[in-house]
């Protein structure tokens, strides 16, 4: 997918060139997704982003109110679908993180993957980022944009993330468990090679720290990235046909290929964020299950 954000833009920008002049390629430039999410209405301090994470929060909502309005001890209908989609990510995270961190977890992963997902889903609807108003330089502002487009929520998400498996390392490690699983060497060593190894740990232990600060950033980035470049290959796209009628055409292919990476986004997202707190929680709840 990534491959198709970037690189296809770039072999997709000749021919659009001289496919109906000057005129044509300022027409569409005016059209572009731009980087930064913008506001909706001028005297309004909400922007198209926020506005469609709100629109993904609402649907989750009333989803979950449809399915639990009327629960029934053998479910069916939308009852059955939310109880198979909660057991079956109850189910592959508790592979993951354990029987013991999945009853304290689940509900930020489960929450993430969903919202996520939904939100990515949203992103796809026609008319999304081109039904809007125009500002004054002639410019299309859409009402609504890609939740996961926007870099503030991404690094929103990210940086929640981060504040909770912070908190969780330290409640199930212990401060001085925390510290220990970070610099601590690892193994049995005596003498002079015991000391040699507590030099390396620490070196160890500071890259660790490095690498822990830069787990958010790359979350961000990652998941924005793949959003944003899917949504801009597609308005490339359309740029190939000048009738607007049929411009959707060359896009057609590839908008099913960003259903597939609406899902799969979402899934690494949850997938890495579980990884990372299994790492720094990696013997949690042992001790309550031998006694």
């Amino acid at each position: 997918m990534r491959f198709f954000s970037f690189i296809l833009p770039l072999l997709l920008s000749v021919p659009a060139a001289f496919a109906s002049g000057a005129e044509h390629a300022a027409e569409h430039a005016e059209h572009a997704l731009p980087p930064n999410a913008e506001q909706i209405l001028p005297n309004l301090p909400i922007t198209n982003s926020m506005l469609m994470s709100w629109v993904a929060v609402a649907i989750i909502v009333v989803f979950c109110r449809a399915a639990t309005s009327k629960m029934a001890l053998i479910p069916s209908g939308i009852q059955n679908f939310c109880e198979w989609v909660v057991e079956s990510l109850y189910n592959f995270l508790e592979s993951i993180l354990g029987s013991y961190l999945i009853k304290k977890t689940f509900w930020f992963f489960a929450s993430i993957f969903v919202f996520i997902l939904v939100s990515n889903l949203l992103g796809l609807i026609p008319g999304v980022g081109t039904v809007g108003r125009y500002d004054e330089h002639g410019r299309i502002i859409g009402f609504m944009r890609g939740a996961n487009a926007d870099l503030n929520l991404t690094l929103a998400m990210a940086t929640v993330f981060f504040a909770l498996w912070l908190y969780w390392a330290i409640l199930e490690n212990g401060i001085k468990g925390f510290l220990a699983h970070i610099f601590a060497p690892k193994g049995s060593f005596h003498g002079f090679m015991q000391l040699f190894m507590v030099v390396i740990f620490l070196i160890v232990g500071f890259l660790e720290i490095i690498s822990i600060c830069v787990r958010p950033v790359a979350l961000t980035f990652r998941l924005f990235g793949n959003i944003y470049g899917g949504e801009q290959t597609m308005e490339k796209l359309m740029m190939l046909v000048p009738d607007q009628k049929l411009a959707f055409l060359p896009a057609l292919p590839f908008y099913f290929m960003e259903l597939l990476v609406a899902f799969v986004q979402a899934l690494v997202f949850m997938l890495l964020t579980a990884v990372f707190l299994r790492l720094i929680c990696e013997h949690a709840g042992e001790e309550g299950h031998h006694h």
